[in-house]
């Protein structure tokens, strides 16, 4: 038989426990992650879900084949392309593989088409679909993963902007958190960036970043705005150029309702900070 004392100190333990547990299951709830749903557009080899365009975003699960792919997104004369792995190398076994493409142009409609390709860098349609992103909000789109910033809720970055943000609500010190702390516990990988110069439809590696504590602009850039985007600051990763014509990544944020520009690589002494910078375009 346990005393009273006993009780209350075992009622107590158990109280805490429980309390840790909500904590980092709310925490996880609170992460905003892509989710498949029941809105299907098919068309001859593309299969589209587009359940959650009005959250800015669509899954696209490509034919299997061995045959190079690309998905573009276009509306009002502007148009962004996608590789997709025809060849799901990246799906667990037993389960589809979807990539997650932003419709990062805002609230309007778009052509979405899926391409082939027939002869080195030509192309050939095999199945287009138009989708409408009746959204309420443009930014929501910058709060979920995406082909370019990938990551997941159990993503180790994630899981240290949970840490580092606990308690905190205010997105501007959210924002100085993890501004502060990629810029004393990261590098610029000048050896990277000299072994993928001229390099095209390389993605960010947020993961190989954050094992190594280092790597180029867009690696630094989308790393940030994981941890960002983990943590209710909606956070874009900018392509463009640099006034030196070099091609170049950072992060663009909204904080509190205002445009936040962040480079890291600069930040880190490993670029200019006195170039002037282009936007291309954005994920």
């Amino acid at each position: 038989m346990f005393s009273n004392r006993s009780r209350k100190r075992i009622l107590g333990i158990t109280a805490v426990i429980t309390l840790l547990v909500c904590s980092v299951v709310f925490s996880l709830a609170e992460v905003l992650m892509p989710q498949t749903g029941k809105k299907i557009l098919k068309k001859d080899k593309l299969y589209v879900d587009a359940s959650h365009a009005d959250e800015g975003y669509v899954m696209v699960k490509p034919p299997k084949t061995k045959t190079r792919l690309k998905f573009t997104v276009e509306t009002g004369g502007t148009k962004l392309q996608y590789d997709v792995d025809g060849t799901w190398s990246k799906a667990e076994k037993g389960k589809d593989f979807y990539e997650v493409i932003p419709l990062q142009l805002g609230r309007t409609n778009y052509t979405l088409t899926l391409w082939k390709q027939v002869d080195g860098k030509k192309y050939g349609k095999i199945g287009q679909v138009k989708v409408a992103a009746n959204m309420e909000d443009e930014l929501r789109c910058f709060l979920y993963p995406n082909q370019y910033v990938n990551y997941t809720e159990k993503s180790p970055c994630v899981q240290k902007a949970i840490e580092l943000c606990k308690g905190i609500t205010d997105q501007e010190k959210i924002f100085s958190t993890i501004r502060s702390f990629v810029l004393k516990y990261f590098q610029y990988d000048f050896i990277k960036s000299v072994t993928v110069a001229g390099s095209s439809g390389m993605l960010p590696d947020i993961q190989g970043c954050w094992d190594k504590r280092m790597g180029i602009c867009q690696d630094l850039s989308a790393v940030t705005c994981a941890m960002l985007r983990s943590q209710g600051v909606p956070a874009r990763l900018i392509i463009g150029q640099l006034g030196s014509g070099t091609v170049h990544a950072w992060v663009l944020a909204v904080v509190n309702g205002k445009d936040v520009f962040f480079d890291p690589t600069a930040e880190l002494n490993a670029s200019n900070k006195s170039e002037t910078y282009t936007t291309l375009r954005w994920y």
